[in-house]
């Protein structure tokens, strides 16, 4: 078959994709993604796929896995990202994704081992799109997990001009003996919460309704809020709680005396918590246990949202719960103090239906 040619023909950059910026982003990431690896990551930057060793070398063969289970979960930021967007805050969201994935992993006792990321945008600006990646290279090392490879796909009728949207996938392994489930879950159980940064990645598309309705300046900082501004705390990244919790969970791996454990998401504690239950005990939680930070009753207040709603939205400043057996509350919260959270008791288990009950 022959070609013929064309001079001053369409190029892909007039069509929208530029190779040369996609080419650019990747040189600039290499050092980035270099930070965020061990001695377990194998192969070269730029292959077709990222290799990763499961076990450990021939010299710590007592740290290798008897019988492992891979754990695998995806997730994105959700509509965060036109607030960062629209802003141009593009390092924050990286870490968001990471969160998003890696939380959800170790609620089954799982330790995160590499991650992966998807970016869609209009159009590669290299500089920008590297911020994005450092930002997910920060959370993975947060998280001390791998980035070992990703996609750009620049997509110019697919998304309008500055728009963008991030999504990850994190792979973990945990024992089979020790995997972490709802029927472990004993009545009398407590329930232990950690504090949250804020909004964490949920509820944005009723944030940025109440910003909007509420004509809300995202540049000024409300005296209720504190010396930020709005945007920013609106920014604030998710926390990221794997190593504390994959250094919990390894302390009192043979004692059993984590119950189940949940990653406060959409549907806010209800709709969370009640996923570490089986159907015959409840979640009772004390809502005075916590004070929410103060961007929540301030987006109740300007959104005139109800309480119920609220919480069913909104972690409502917490981002993690771990359901333990009494008799080991009090060293769980010492070792979880060590480990730089700041846990609070927030309920107990009851016999119920499997759901989560405010009193």
């Amino acid at each position: 078959m022959s070609i013929t040619p064309v001079k001053n023909g369409l190029t892909y950059r007039a069509a929208g994709v530029d190779i040369d910026a996609g080419d650019a982003v990747v040189d600039l990431i290499g050092p980035v993604l270099k930070r965020t690896h061990s001695s377990r990551v194998l192969g070269r930057h730029g292959a077709f796929a990222g290799l990763f060793q499961l076990d450990f070398t021939k010299k710590s063969l007592k740290r290798n896995y008897r019988r492992p289970v891979l754990v695998a979960c995806t997730d994105g930021v959700g509509t965060k990202v036109l607030l960062a967007a629209e802003r141009r805050v593009y390092d924050t969201v990286g870490i968001d994704c990471v969160a998003m994935n890696v939380n959800d992993l170790i609620v089954q006792g799982a330790e995160p081992l590499f991650f992966l990321d998807y970016l869609g945008l209009s159009k590669l600006q290299p500089t920008d799109t590297a911020a994005m990646i450092e930002g997910v290279a920060r959370g993975c090392e947060i998280a001390g997990c791998a980035l070992i490879g990703g996609e750009c796909a620049e997509m110019p009728d697919i998304y309008k001009p500055g728009d963008f949207d991030i999504a990850g996938f994190c792979v973990g392994v945990v024992e089979y003996d020790n995997i972490i489930d709802a029927t472990r879950v004993k009545k009398n159980d407590v329930i232990i919460g950690l504090p949250s940064s804020g909004v964490h990645s949920n509820g944005y598309t009723l944030v940025r309704r109440i910003v909007r309705d509420a004509g809300l300046d995202l540049n000024k900082a409300y005296h209720e809020l504190g010396e930020k501004t709005l945007c920013e705390i609106l920014l604030e990244p998710t926390r990221i709680y794997a190593k504390s919790i994959v250094k919990l969970v390894s302390a009192f791996r043979k004692k059993k005396a984590i119950s189940g454990m949940a990653h406060i998401t959409g549907g806010g504690l209800p709709g969370n918590v009640n996923r570490a239950l089986p159907e015959k005990f409840d979640a009772v939680i004390e809502k005075r246990a916590w004070t929410p930070p103060a961007i929540f009753p301030f987006l109740q207040k300007h959104g005139g949202v109800d309480e119920e709603e609220m919480f069913r939205v909104f972690n409502m400043g917490i981002g993690y719960t771990i359901i333990a057996r009494p008799d080991h509350v009090d060293r769980m919260i010492k070792s979880l103090k060590r480990a730089g959270e700041s846990p609070v008791v927030i309920g107990t288990i009851e016999r119920g239906a499997g759901e989560v009950r405010f009193k």
